[in-house]
């Protein structure tokens, strides 16, 4: 007989303790994949987002925790697209804001609300050319104070919008000219609208979030033209020869430097901890139980000729079999799960369906040590085993 096959043999024997093994197990790492799978979806859909429009530079306040929390005074953006080397720039006050569902009734009522994403840009964004308008059309400058804006596929399906009907926006009604679709998954769950009203009604004249630029690269070096503009940014002075409070970095930096991103790795990865901790004493006490049932037939494999190095490979390959059972289980549930989340009305514009397969490596590769601690006691204790003690075990 074959070693595997031994192995194989050894973990059916009990078929509805490793089943259930498996099946606990696997929803500790298909809850890990899936948190994983969604953060990196969201790093990726922004990094896809900075290469398709070709950014070279983003900008936020210096200090800011994120794009949402910025607020960069629009004079640095006129001062950025007025220079030379800089080929476009696109500027946005991005903002949760609350929607009201329904007219109130009277002056005592209060219509219920969701939040949904703003997106508040300048007419003359180059982010426009890169949404495929569904119906209706795009917003021009010659919108400004009409109170109208766009709305993505997603948030016109969910909410049961089309051209020509309104929302209310900050308690102000906004008429839909157009149904766009984007690459950018969050863009098609967003509103997007003229930024000069947005600032008006946020209260925030002449703000902005945050800014992306791309820039004319005319030397050998492209990295040194946009270095060059970066730090002609940063040398940027205000009329009272105050540097700007803003920070400018390449697309990848930003990400890697944003607060929100960081924090939904730090949480999944700390699921992944709790997960990894459950999973290691699970499989301890599965293979614990597995190898005291299985006492003299130990004792007469040592007996036999069976060395202890043999034992501990034994045991710690049906551990690591039983992880790998648990990691394709649950990598399935994680793909299924945030397909599923992906439909729903409430999140399908914030979360995109799938898992990476960097992430799904990252699964198996933990559970395969899980698999191996969890193994690592009941195989030494295994291999301790003395053959005249373990035959004569009752």
């Amino acid at each position: 007989m074959y070693f595997v096959t031994f192995i194989l043999k050894n973990l059916t024997r009990r078929p509805t303790r490793t089943a259930l093994t498996v099946l606990g197990l696997s929803v500790s790492v298909g809850s890990m994949i899936a948190l994983l799978g969604i953060s990196e979806n969201f790093r990726e859909s922004m990094r896809d987002t900075f290469e398709k429009r070709g950014v070279d530079l983003v900008g936020v306040a210096s200090g800011a925790a994120d794009q949402l929390s910025s607020e960069v005074d629009e004079s640095v953006v006129d001062a950025v697209r007025g220079m030379p080397e800089v080929a476009g720039v696109d500027a946005a006050l991005v903002d949760l804001s609350e929607m009201t569902l329904r007219e109130p009734r009277d002056e005592s009522d209060t219509p219920p609300s969701l939040q949904v994403l703003i997106q508040a840009w300048l007419p003359e964004n180059f982010g426009y050319s890169d949404l495929d308008v569904l119906s209706g059309r795009s917003l021009t400058p010659a919108d400004a104070g009409q109170y109208l804006c766009m709305v993505g596929h997603k948030f016109a399906e969910n909410n049961d919008k089309k051209v020509g009907d309104t929302i209310a926006i900050l308690r102000h009604k906004f008429t839909i000219v157009g149904v766009f679709k984007s690459f950018n998954l969050y863009e098609n769950g967003c509103i997007i609208t003229n930024l000069k009203e947005y600032q008006d009604l946020s209260g925030r004249k002449r703000k902005v979030t945050g800014f992306s630029l791309r820039v004319h690269k005319t030397s050998p070096d492209p990295d040194a033209d946009v270095e060059a503009v970066r730090q002609k940014i940063l040398a940027l002075r205000d009329p009272d020869g105050k540097p700007y409070r803003v920070a400018v970095e390449r697309p990848e930096k930003y990400l890697n430097n944003s607060a929100h991103l960081r924090i939904a790795t730090a949480m999944a990865w700390v699921v992944s901890l709790v997960a990894l901790l459950i999973g290691v004493i699970s499989m301890m006490n599965t293979m614990a139980m597995a190898v005291l049932e299985r006492t003299q037939e130990i004792g007469i494999l040592r007996a036999v000729g069976w060395p202890r190095g043999r034992v501990v490979r034994m045991v710690l390959g049906e551990a690591i079999l039983l992880g790998v059972a648990a990691a394709v289980v649950g990598a399935v549930g994680a793909v299924v799960t945030t397909h599923l989340l992906a439909l729903s009305p409430k999140v399908n514009g914030f979360i995109e369906g799938g898992v990476a397969p960097a992430v799904v490596a990252q699964g198996f590769a933990i559970t395969v040590a899980i698999g191996l601690l969890g193994g690592a006691y009941p195989a030494f204790r295994a291999a301790r085993l003395l053959p005249t003690e373990a035959i004569r075990h009752d």
